[in-house]
């Protein structure tokens, strides 16, 4: 039987086809960098909070090989003891936190003053870090010469004043409670999150792989697994270093007898969390501090801080994270400086997730595509 020749299918255009299929891939790979910028902030919470829900899937799996239980009851031992470790660090070191804190925060404002003094006496110019200490005085000079016709109309010079101070008090208090709100709405997200995403891995995963077409199942299932791997490794190790730093610098600044050396151990573990940015914020920090002490303590904290930068960068992170990540430093320094520009201190801290995801991404299209090319070698 043959087919009449109107009825036979036409060959496709091939070239018509690719312009097609390129300028759709096009238009989609814009509008999902717009969508990017436009919710960075949201999209980077919600990373935050799989990046929680990856490490309390990690403890509770590295608790099952311990112990063999069901997987809600081995997060609820892990959630369970993360809270009476926090709330213990809390109850026992809540006031010398506060105290330390108050005092530190005092300190190392009066520390810049003096630096910005001692710059200012030799003929460098410090306008660029003014921390807007002249804004109150100027307006405060200013207001002597035109607070009565500031004043709103019909109300005496006095009454106009109080009305204005009431206004800014107000405003700056609502200001205080939105922000407070703010910080306290992200933080209950990325813990819901988190407890969501470590209470049904599985459900999450099979998601993603529904998303996928059906033929790449397989290798979006690998890639899926490899990267979970790498964040699981990478958070252990990191939670192990941020304690390490945190620990050593918190009694090497005893030693040496620096004021706050609690708080500042605190800080600098918390920010050892940020790949060398991070450890130059706390260098700067502990030796602002240690200025109020003298020169010698603060040379003493100085040489502590570098110490401690190298025990983190050729001892701990080498030997910990070798398996785990191997990003050279420098890319990792661009992504962070490039995501700390566009998306500020969110793109600063998650910088080196990301970059891992990626890189894992890009070792796996490589390793995919290398024997097809070694064949045709």
């Amino acid at each position: 039987m043959t087919i009449p020749r109107d009825e036979r299918p036409r060959p496709r255009n091939d070239l018509a086809w690719s312009i097609s299929v390129g300028g759709i891939g096009i238009v989609l790979f814009a509008a999902m960098l717009v969508f990017s910028w436009y919710f960075a902030t949201t999209l980077l919470l919600i990373f935050t909070g799989m990046l929680l829900g990856v490490g309390l899937n990690a403890l509770t799996n590295a608790l099952g090989r311990r112990v063999h239980l069901p997987h809600a009851v081995r997060l609820a031992i892990v959630c369970t003891a993360l809270a009476v470790m926090l709330a213990g660090v809390g109850y026992l070191g809540g006031a010398t936190i506060a105290d330390q804190a108050s005092v530190l925060s005092k300190t190392i404002k009066s520390q810049i003053t003096n630096v910005k003094s001692f710059l200012d006496n030799h003929g460098i110019d410090t306008s660029v870090f003014d921390l807007g200490n002249a804004g109150p005085a100027a307006s405060t000079d200013a207001g002597s010469t035109s607070a009565p016709s500031s004043a709103p109309h019909g109300l005496p010079s006095g009454a106009g004043a109080l009305a204005s101070s009431g206004g800014a008090i107000v405003s700056q208090t609502f200001k205080l409670l939105l922000g407070t709100i703010n910080a306290v709405g992200n933080i209950f997200i990325v813990l819901f999150l988190g407890l969501a995403f470590a209470a049904q891995p599985s459900v999450y995963h099979d998601g993603l792989l529904f998303l996928a077409p059906a033929k790449h199942r397989t290798r979006v299932a690998l890639i899926i697994d490899r990267i979970g791997e790498t964040l699981e490794r990478w958070l252990i190790a990191q939670i192990v270093v941020m304690l390490a730093v945190g620990v050593v610098t918190w009694i090497g600044l005893a030693v040496i007898g620096i004021p706050g050396s609690f708080i500042l151990g605190i800080q600098a573990g918390l920010l050892a969390f940020i790949p060398t940015v991070g450890a130059i914020i706390a260098g700067v920090v502990v030796v602002l501090a240690s200025l109020a002490s003298g020169w010698i303590p603060a040379l003493s904290a100085f040489i502590l801080f570098l110490g401690v930068h190298a025990m983190e960068s050729y001892l701990l992170t080498p030997i910990l994270q070798r398996q785990a990540l191997d990003i050279p430093p420098a890319t990792l320094f661009a992504f962070q400086i490039l995501l700390g520009v566009v998306f500020g201190i969110w793109g600063l801290a998650l910088a080196l997730p990301l970059v891992a995801i990626a890189k894992v991404m890009i070792d796996h299209f490589k390793a995919y595509e290398a024997p097809p090319l070694a064949e045709a070698a």
